[in-house]
């Protein structure tokens, strides 16, 4: 049994799609309510009682600004909750797939990041997906960990879906030129995950080799501005982008400037085919009409 925790958000049920698509793998979703990873007694109980054989966290507070207000509720989910599982799989020798974020690498570097380059975390959000990081890779040393960036889908709150609802209600916007990075596909990420538990399973890969850190994104580089700009030209939506620095457009939390992440390890060690970002952002808005 595959258990998908944070089954309810926007990877969460890229995860449901693949499980429509695939009826021969038995997935096991829980949303909050049926598990709450931040509640230990509820997780070893949810253990206890079910044959979970890979367990996949999609579970986390990602509201990046309202971390900085929360920072007891992100370290609750980020850090407790993750850890949670980590301890519940390691005892029965069950991997945990566990999602982190581009937003550990602030530090000043214009190369793409490798997985064991320095990382300085800045802000609430950033310092409790690290900490969440060291917490499962420590309590359970079957732990995948896949750096991440950009994420967007035809679910829930996303950038793409926000460009898309703003250009349509305004002649103009403003939006950041300066924060390099590569957006992330949620499906084109959901089935890589798949792709590598199969592997896996049939022995096509150790399994021993998923431990770690990994990165995940969409092929290619971009800025936000040339992302909004992007789906703008794709849909014919005539309004204009303005190309601004972050400074101009102050948040709570600090984003990195440049946080383009080497995927060659987990490419290479999977033998994955990952789309660049502008193919499968066509996907998307395929999709969404």
């Amino acid at each position: 049994m595959i258990l998908v925790t944070g089954a309810n958000g926007q990877l969460g049920q890229c995860f449901r799609q693949l499980a429509d698509q695939n009826p021969n793998v038995y997935f096991y979703f829980a949303g909050s309510s049926e598990l709450d990873i931040s509640n230990k007694r509820m997780v070893r109980k949810f253990f206890d009682q079910h044959p979970v054989s890979w367990c996949i966290n999609c579970a986390a507070y990602t509201a990046v600004d309202q971390a900085q207000k929360e920072p007891a509720v992100a370290r609750k989910i980020n850090i407790s909750g993750v850890k949670n599982l980590a301890e519940a799989c390691s005892p029965q020798g069950i991997p945990l797939i566990h999602f982190s974020t581009d937003y550990v690498y602030h530090t000043k570097q214009n190369t793409p990041f490798k997985e064991d380059d320095p990382v300085s975390p800045k802000g609430i959000y950033a310092r409790t997906k690290r900490s969440g990081e060291r917490a499962a890779l420590l309590a359970n040393p079957n732990t995948m960990v896949i750096r991440t960036s950009w994420v967007y889908s035809e679910f829930a709150h996303n950038f793409v879906k926000t460009m898309l609802r703003l250009g349509r209600e305004r002649s103009n916007l403003n939006v950041v030129y300066d924060q390099i990075g590569t957006p992330t596909y949620a499906p084109d990420l959901a089935a890589a995950v798949l792709d590598i538990i199969r592997k896996a399973e049939t022995e096509a890969v150790p399994p021993y080799l998923l431990a770690g850190i990994w990165h995940y994104s969409n092929e290619g580089v971009t800025s936000w501005y040339d992302f909004a700009k992007a789906i703008f030209e794709i849909k014919n939506i005539p309004c204009a982008v303005q190309p601004i620095e972050s400074k101009a457009y102050p948040t709570p939390a600090m984003r990195p400037h440049f946080s383009l992440m080497d995927k060659s390890k987990i490419r290479t060690a999977f033998g994955l085919q990952i789309p660049h970002w502008r193919e499968s952002l066509l996907r998307c808005l395929e999709k969404l009409d």
